[in-house]
């Protein structure tokens, strides 16, 4: 699964989803192994340098242009770290997800890219608006220049949630577009609520796109709550020509 229209401005990626394994539980060679199948399906070829997080469901991005990560099973991995930005070609970014939203910002003026795994938290966080600073003030970008694509995500049909995660969106002006009541719990749209988020940076409207496809629905990818304890995760890889 991949954006054609990101690829055709120059970012190769590719999300890696049911028949790849990325999640720990796994044996080392197995997620390698996956990792390297992940990079060839996106057409990454020898990559300068690999870099992931520690995911925590933060609003933390690391610029991984001068920063050091720690040794990982491919690359090198940031602690406490939800998203990552480079200004550097050739250099491969990786996020993994189950049910969250996964978000590739990207402009193909400046060549400068983010990467960014966006949960509930990181959505209240507004993770993204972090990612969109950074390539704005170190990577010299022009918000009317980015391309965002939202990536697969659980539908809100299957996305309960219950009160206390509405009213931490109690600060979105939008909230009310991405909440549905049920019962004495809501139904959470992620998708509705980083497309809003990215609008509210200032992103146009026509430079986003969104992939519909439900992670719960669609077995072509793992999810979280369709699994239960034994899920694993799906990885979306992206890297300037």
């Amino acid at each position: 699964m991949y954006s054609k229209r990101l690829r055709e401005k120059g970012l190769l990626h590719f999300i890696g989803g049911s028949d790849y394994h990325f999640r720990q539980t796994a044996s080392e060679e197995r997620i390698l192994a996956d990792y390297q199948r992940l990079f060839k399906e996106a057409g990454i070829n020898e990559p300068d340098e690999i870099y992931s997080g520690h995911q925590t469901h933060s609003s933390n991005v690391a610029w991984v242009d001068n920063t050091m990560g720690e040794p990982f099973i491919i690359g090198e991995q940031f602690p406490n770290t939800d998203g990552l930005f480079t200004m550097k070609e050739n250099v491969a970014l990786i996020i993994k997800f189950a049910d969250c939203t996964p978000i590739v910002l990207y402009d193909p003026i400046e060549k400068v890219q983010a990467l960014v795994h966006s949960g509930w938290r990181g959505t209240v966080f507004e993770i993204s608006k972090n990612a969109l600073q950074k390539m704005i003030e170190e990577g010299g970008s022009k918000i009317e220049n980015i391309l965002a694509y939202i990536g697969p995500s659980i539908d809100q049909d299957h996305y309960e949630v219950g009160p206390e995660v509405y009213e931490a969106f109690s600060m979105n002006p939008d909230r009310e577009r991405f909440f549905k009541p049920h019962g004495n719990k809501f139904l959470l749209d992620m998708t509705l609520a980083n497309y809003h988020l990215l609008l509210q940076s200032g992103i146009k409207e026509e430079n986003i796109e969104i992939e519909q496809t439900s992670t719960f629905i669609d077995k072509n990818l793992h999810s979280a709550r369709q699994e239960g304890k034994d899920y694993q995760l799906n990885a979306l890889v992206t890297c300037m020509k």
